[in-house]
Formats: C-alpha cells, structure tokens, sequence
C-alpha cells in the first residue's frame, strides 16, 4: 500500500465508522500519547526497564498507532505525505550526504 492509497484507506474508514475526525488539536494529544505508548515498549523491550505482569508490548501494534493518527492529522491538514516525503528526502539527502561519512563516531 503507498502512502497515498494509505491516506485513502484511512480517510474512508474515519468516514464509514468514525462519525469524523477527532480535532486537530486533540489528535495532536492522541499522537503523544501513542508515542509514549510506543517508547514504554522501546525502553522495556531494548532499555534498562521491564514489563509489568500483563503489560501489553506489541511493538508493530504501538507503530501502526503512531502512523494510523499522523495520517490522520496529514489528511485533517492537507499534507500529501508522499510529497512531502519525497522532499524530506531531498533536504536529508543534500544536507547529510558526507555528514555521517565523515562523523567519526559511527
């Protein structure tokens, strides 16, 4: 699936099951909260911590979360994620093209 036909997906099922979308400010909370959500499995999973008795720790679950409500907010604003993936690339690639070559400590 590519990041348009993923933007699709999600705007028809917010329309055939979610009512609409949450606001763009409350989706903005959703998104930390998913993201936090994400880097207790993180820091359980590849950090010092570990889980409690029964903790959920679905990483893939905790990822596809993060993404389902960006989509959301990129479909809420207007964003074309393929496009501006593309030239967030653009900007990575002409920014950093010798940056991590030449870093020492990697």
């Amino acid at each position: 699936m590519t990041l348009e036909e993923t933007q699709k997906t999600v705007d028809n099922w917010i329309k055939t099951y979610g009512v609409r979308y949450f606001s763009e400010l409350t989706n903005m909370a959703v998104l930390t909260e998913e993201v936090g959500e994400l880097a207790r499995i993180m820091a359980r999973t590849y950090g010092d911590q570990s889980f409690k008795e029964g903790e959920k720790h679905d990483l893939a679950d905790e990822m596809a979360d993060v993404l389902w409500v960006l989509i959301c907010l990129a479909n809420q604003t207007g964003v074309d994620l393929t496009e501006a993936f593309r030239k967030n690339l653009e900007k990575k690639t002409s920014r950093d093209k010798d940056r991590h070559k030449n870093n020492p400590k990697l």
